[in-house]
């Protein structure tokens, strides 16, 4: 069986869709000869922590674990946060907007700690790595980001050891939606931008999870950029109860930060509980993860509070078996000029759920291209508030004829098992030129 070493700084009991992908791809690589060895820090900043995700973990794995320095107690110090609070990605603000010490933050964050604040990991690891690889074979190497630092740590045992390497972009790297809120000097721009293009350049592949997301990596340079969605785990979908009829809920599964804050759903579904009784005694809005205070405030603003139920975190099983119960799966998109190429993680296990899919975003993006493939649910753009209406009350008609109901098509190409076959081909093709899919 072929060896490749995972270099990932998400891992279970670390919680939320940063530990899943490579999580699955680890548990279904021995079905297509591939033996996963995981190198993942011992003590990590994680935003969430959620045990139920180490049944996923393959039996008798070796998992490699060093000590990390991250400086985010000098952080939360700096930006008057308690030192057990865990710091979220994105820049998701739950109890305060942000100050001035949230935005020198940011700006520490974007111009010292290059390329994110994991970068003091990667000497320390290039060095352990490749001491550990002078007794210990493996065929080929993942780097999968962010943070992209475990890309700039794959780099270093390429050089030395020259180890075949596969490079994930999970999300991309300058052209992420909060770049800019990094508040970049130009020379910090500048450095960014080329140990991306130092990634680009040396991988000998280079891995992300939409065709949007390719051709913007193409444009930093031009490379055969190979498409590997998310997905979903079948066994995590085959014990979940039926839809009851008797809440009509709106469900978000994982974080919403202020770039995602449907605005003018809010102001919809406001209207509609003023004007009819169905939504006035019937509906629920309830999310369910880490949230940001610009959407409670929407809320609020909306007189939505008292349908709210919001839960910090729920670990995986429990937030599938929640969501299974709600009418409708709520997907709203980034508002952000990269918004074409997000497709989140969730929409994915939306798939799965088989309930009606409301995504707020652009009809022509990516996510979009999912859910009309599959038939698995409808797209209003940011402002389109008369879709929303119509699409809410077609809804609430099926759900009082007891027949809100959905029966997705074509999504077995999204299975965990079938995007780890694919992941298994192109990283044969890196050992045996004969299998290239380039």
């Amino acid at each position: 069986m072929r060896r490749v070493l995972i270099i990932s700084y998400y891992w279970p009991p670390g919680g939320g869709a940063g530990v899943q992908r490579w999580l699955k791809f680890a548990k279904y690589l021995r079905d297509f000869g591939w033996e996963p060895v995981v190198y993942t820090p011992q003590n990590p900043e994680y935003p969430a922590f959620d045990p139920s995700l180490e049944k996923d973990v393959p039996q008798g794995i070796e998992v490699l674990k060093t000590l990390i320095l991250e400086p985010y107690l000098l952080y939360k110090i700096f930006s008057g946060r308690s030192c057990r609070e865990n710091i979220q990605a994105g820049f998701i603000s739950e109890n305060k907007r942000p100050g001035i010490a949230e935005k020198i933050s940011a700006w520490i964050r974007g111009n010292l700690f290059i390329p994110d604040a994991r970068c003091f990991w990667i000497g320390p690891s290039v060095k352990f790595l490749t001491k550990w690889l002078k007794k210990n074979h493996v065929d080929a190497i993942v780097s999968t980001g962010p943070p992209h630092s475990m890309h700039m740590i794959a780099h270093g045992i390429k050089r030395k050891r020259n180890i075949p390497w596969l490079a994930d972009f999970r999300d991309p790297w300058t052209q992420i939606d909060f770049y800019n809120k990094l508040r970049l000097t130009s020379w910090a721009n500048a450095k960014h931008k080329k140990l991306e293009q130092k990634v680009l350049k040396t991988a000998d592949r280079v891995v992300t999870v939409s065709p949007t997301c390719s051709e913007g990596l193409k444009t930093i340079y031009s490379r055969n950029i190979h498409v590997i969605t998310n997905g979903f785990d079948p066994a995590d979908f085959g014990s979940l109860p039926p839809f009851r009829y008797d809440t009509f809920s709106i469900t978000h599964l994982g974080s919403l930060n202020a770039d995602r804050n449907p605005h003018k759903l809010w102001e919809v579904l406001a209207q509609l509980v003023e004007q009819r009784e169905f939504f006035a005694t019937k509906l629920a809005i309830r999310l369910i993860g880490k949230t940001d205070i610009s959407v409670i405030d929407s809320l609020e603003e909306n007189g939505l509070t008292r349908y709210l139920e919001k839960t910090d975190y729920l670990p995986h099983d429990q937030a599938l078996v929640k969501a299974s119960q709600s009418a409708v799966l709520l997907l709203p998109l980034n508002n952000t000029p990269n918004v074409m190429g997000i497709t989140t993680g969730k929409i994915f296990e939306y798939l799965a759920l088989k309930r009606p899919v409301l995504a707020i975003g652009p009809e022509d993006g990516d996510a979009a291209s999912i859910l009309l493939q599959t038939q698995s649910g409808q797209v209003a753009a940011f402002d389109d508030q008369n879709k929303m209406t119509l699409l809410l009350l077609k809804w609430e008609q099926a759900f009082l004829n007891n027949k809100l109901e959905l029966n997705p098509r074509n999504t077995d190409q999204y299975s965990r098992k079938e995007l780890t076959k694919a992941l298994s081909s192109i990283l044969q093709s890196m050992i045996d030129p004969g299998s290239d899919p380039e």
